[in-house]
């Protein structure tokens, strides 16, 4: 399956067929602890069979005890009801450690996979999905498997075991009155598993209706200052706490369906008990029972009643789990495109670096029949500086994804040092790549961890070294805790020029035969633009470039100039050559200069 929204919803109808199954999809997760698994069941057995006993105790003391008129055995009744609560107690206590310790396992490593396959996918699966849904889906999805895999599960089969012991004790114990308790079951069955289904669907609707408002409330309190600039608070918030109210009423139809069959379980049950008290004590008159024996099938009625009525509870809280492990399972379900080999070839490390598209096209996947790229070739040198240039979607950032084999092109090849990228391994290409990119992606973390992320591995004197060579070392060391300084989160307590310094220190690290930069200076003021522009010429020594840039001024040095539109290399040659043809380049070259002459005149 290839990369796909995360939104792949399929009919209510096949849904509602599906039941629990998606659960199924946890179970490697449970069978990872086996032992675990296994003392929790032990557990939560003993504490049902222990449970059991106790109606067989007490009808033992009514019969026995209060018959014989001896306080002494009676006495010694009560010390053994003592000990099996004791037991009860030690049984129970270790049954909601264990299940609860499973929950919280499996859970972590749940978010722990569905987080390392959403690292892995390909770019183009992002192009649509929103990570505040994939949030949702990693917090308040597990979260409901956690609640689902810790109590629910264990409660449902203590439930379980608590109604089959108690209902099997029921007939040994009088067969005639069990008639009118086990004849209640299927009347309550069938609304059970109606109901369950009609619960899983509203949860599953709640769940993706609050997964949308979490995606929308990432997305605008990540541009705070836009929303704030633009005066979109109120209608921000009203869409919000609309989207959060229609899950609301959808979670609200669920809790309805659930709280009607709670009702309607403990109404049928508790009738056919009053039915069996009324029965009972005409038995009891005519001595076909003793009172101990009626006392006994009373206690194993509730206890049977009760854990059917827990039952239909927990079918409802595991249906809601049934929906979010679905939409766990849809996202680890989602294959990337882009594969690595079953055998790659690995790239030497000492290799420079040669770049070359033969006859290249491609289109994203929102525009099949508009290509970006269209039967490209280029050769790059390796050691050789190349500019890209042309108009805004001309296809210059393409090239750049399709090199570190973000996409794979729809026709023709790209090789790596005469490898066709297909044949390496994606990791292994993107380590010989160094990237300085237009908007520099700056994590909430210190200065040293944001630059370490070229090379994590790196020690706190390589850090400094990138740091100076990057000329970013002035502007670090006046913060007032140097390389520890936390930037916030996206570095916004850094400038515009801080945070591209920060993206070469990055690329220095790295070390990289290859670096591409994609219009590195292009929102900088002159003064930052002219330390950046010093600290990339220091990157660019003896490596291949490949440079984007609108601003021409940047490539003036570049050994040749590409000049792309539609996504097409229309010319090349030099800086001069280019100017003299009169073609593109010479037009592009006029509307710059001349506007920047203008300005130095005014």
């Amino acid at each position: 399956m290839a990369d796909a929204p995360v939104s792949n919803p399929q009919s209510d109808q096949t849904r509602s067929r599906r039941s629990l199954k998606p659960l199924t999809r946890l179970l490697p997760y449970l069978l990872k602890h086996r032992g675990m698994v296994i003392a929790a069941i032990a557990a939560l057995f003993s504490a049902a069979v222990i449970t059991l006993i106790l109606p067989n105790a007490v009808r033992r003391m009514i019969d026995f005890g209060f018959g014989a008129d001896d306080p002494a055995l009676v006495n010694s009744y009560f010390a053994v009801l003592v000990g099996v609560v004791c037991a009860l107690a030690t049984a129970s206590s270790v049954r909601y450690f264990l299940v609860m310790w499973l929950g919280e396992r499996v859970v972590a490593e749940v978010r722990s996979d569905v987080f390392a396959h959403m690292t892995r996918l390909s770019p183009s699966f992002y192009d649509s999905a929103k990570s505040g849904e994939i949030l949702s889906r990693l917090t308040a999805d597990t979260t409901q498997i956690k609640a689902a895999f810790g109590a629910s599960a264990s409660l449902a089969m203590r439930n379980f075991i608590m109604f089959a012991g108690a209902a099997v004790m029921m007939v040994v114990t009088s067969p005639r009155l069990s008639v009118f308790v086990l004849a209640a079951i299927p009347v309550i069955l069938v609304p059970v598993l109606g109901f369950g289904r009609k619960v899983r669907k509203r949860s599953r609707f709640a769940q993706d209706t609050l997964a949308d408002a979490s995606a929308y409330a990432s997305e605008m309190l990540g541009s705070v200052r836009t929303l704030q600039a633009f005066t979109h608070e109120n209608r921000s918030a009203e869409r919000y706490a609309s989207s959060v109210e229609e899950a609301f009423q959808a979670a609200r139809q669920a809790i309805v369906a659930r709280s009607a069959l709670t009702g309607f379980a403990i109404f049928v049950i508790g009738s056919s008990i009053v039915a069996v008290l009324w029965i009972g004590a005409s038995d009891v008159f005519a001595g076909r029972i003793t009172g101990g024996e009626l006392s006994q099938f009373l206690l194993y009625s509730i206890l049977a009643a009760g854990s059917l009525a827990a039952l239909s509870e927990v079918w409802g809280e595991l249906s809601q789990a049934a929906g979010a492990a679905e939409r766990l399972s849809e996202l680890l379900e989602i294959e990337p495109e882009i594969h690595a080999p079953a055998d790659p070839v690995r790239l030497p490390e000492t290799d420079r670096g040669a770049i070359s598209f033969h006859g290249v096209s491609f289109a994203y996947r929102n525009s099949k029949d508009m290509p970006v790229v269209r039967n490209l070739t280029l050769d790059v040198s390796p050691g050789e500086t190349v500019a890209v240039v042309g108009p805004s979607g001309a296809g210059k950032s393409t090239l750049f994804s399709l090199l570190m084999r973000f996409y794979d092109p729809s026709e023709g090849t790209v090789l790596f040092n005469g490898v066709e990228l297909q044949k390496l391994y994606p990791q292994d290409l993107r380590s010989h790549i160094a990237l300085v990119p237009q908007d520099t992606a700056i994590f909430g973390a210190t200065i040293a961890e944001n630059i370490a992320y070229g090379r994590p591995d790196a020690s706190r004197d390589e850090i400094v070294a990138a740091a100076h060579a990057a000329l970013a070392a002035p502007f670090i060391d006046n913060m007032t805790d140097g390389y520890d300084t936390m930037v916030g989160e996206r570095g916004i307590t850094l400038s515009g020029g801080q945070r591209q310094r920060i993206a070469i220190a990055r690329a220095v690290l790295r070390n990289a035969p290859v670096l591409l930069l994609d219009e590195a200076t292009s929102a900088l003021d002159a003064e930052s633009e002219n330390l950046v522009q010093k600290a990339l010429d220091r990157l660019m020594e003896g490596r291949t470039t490949l440079v984007i840039a609108h601003r021409l001024a940047t490539v003036l040095k570049a050994d040749r100039i590409l000049v792309m539109d539609e996504g097409r290399i229309v010319e090349t040659g030099t800086h001069s050559e280019l100017s003299a043809a009169g073609g593109l380049y010479a037009k592009l070259a006029r509307l710059q200069f001349g506007s920047e002459k203008q300005k130095e005149t005014a």
